[in-house]
């Protein structure tokens, strides 16, 4: 087959190496444009635009694909199929119909649960024990296409966002991989969706990354998780912005109001809160590295902070 690839993020990359470490041609790849990246506001190549570049594919950048030149060059490529990861652009329908054998979208959920941008981490925000990869055939909705190859995985107890991450990609690659002989001859069957069954996961905010100590335990250890390694969990510490990068609950009851902490060791320190009580392990202040919460509590006074205070 003829394919054109398109993605962006590091999520996307593992698939375009499938891709090219198969049989089919990879004629074009398609990413967003160049950004400014970093503290220094570079600007900056796309993780799939650099590997396509390294193979000597093809790479094209429109800012949007309704216009119709960006959609009379897709015309000229005659592809086979188009394979999308992760690109963050909207496929119009005028482009959905040149692929002969349509376009097919690599989703790191198991669909309808958590359509949208931010299917992992807000898989292990609901507490969600498995999730998985779906690949799908692309339609005018978001993510509501008929299902053609699907895989399951659980979610560890302790598992961030950024490791289930990189366990997707790589299990999306392998599922990828093994469905491109079938796509060619047409020998996977689509299962329409169950939407009964569907949910939103909406683009993460940095708003939501700072911790309300009334919530239980249990939840701001899910949030911890999900938000690493963006945007990072936050808590206010004597005014300054003290970013929570592991966290475990735990059961007992502190009797203190919440967010004070209540006890500190070799382990981390215990601060209270809704429910249970939240042991941190690794913190950060802002302009220092990450450090483990029992080398934090060495340093700093923690004896009847509340996290939290302004």
């Amino acid at each position: 087959m003829k394919v054109i690839f398109a993605g962006t993020p590091e999520f996307s990359v593992p698939a375009l190496q499938a891709l090219l470490d198969s049989s089919h041609a990879v004629v074009a790849v398609y990413t967003q444009p160049d950004r400014p990246s970093g503290r220094g506001r570079r600007t900056a190549e796309s993780p799939v635009k650099r590997l396509a570049m390294q193979a000597n594919i093809p790479v094209y950048q429109p800012t949007g694909l309704k216009s119709a030149d960006t959609q009379a060059v897709i015309q000229v490529l005659q592809p086979d199929l188009m394979v999308v990861v992760a690109y963050g652009l909207i496929l119009p329908p005028g482009v959905l119909r040149v692929p002969r054998l349509g376009c097919v979208n690599l989703h790191a959920s198991l669909l309808p649960r958590w359509r949208g941008a931010a299917p992992i981490q807000r898989a292990i925000l609901a507490g969600d024990a498995e999730t998985g990869v779906c690949l799908m055939q692309m339609e005018a909705g978001l993510d509501t296409g008929p299902l053609l190859a699907c895989r399951r995985c659980e979610i560890g107890e302790s598992e961030t966002g950024v490791h289930l991450h990189d366990r997707l990609a790589r299990l999306g690659a392998g599922l990828l991989a093994d469905s491109l002989d079938a796509l060619e001859h047409g020998a996977l069957t689509a299962q329409p969706q169950d939407e009964a069954g569907a949910s939103y996961a909406r683009k993460l905010d940095k708003s939501e990354a700072r911790i309300d100590w009334t919530d239980s335990a249990v939840d701001i250890a899910r949030k911890v998780r999900a938000f690493n390694a963006w945007p990072v969990a936050e808590t206010r510490y004597r005014g300054r912005q003290l970013r929570i990068w592991e966290a475990q609950p735990r059961p007992s009851e502190a009797g203190a109001s919440p967010g004070t902490v209540i006890s500190s060791g070799r382990e981390g320190f215990e601060v209270a809160c809704g429910e249970g009580c939240l042991l941190l392990q690794k913190v950060q202040l802002p302009g220092a590295r990450a450090v483990s919460a029992a080398d934090f509590s060495n340093a700093h006074p923690l004896e009847g902070v509340c996290l939290g205070d302004s």
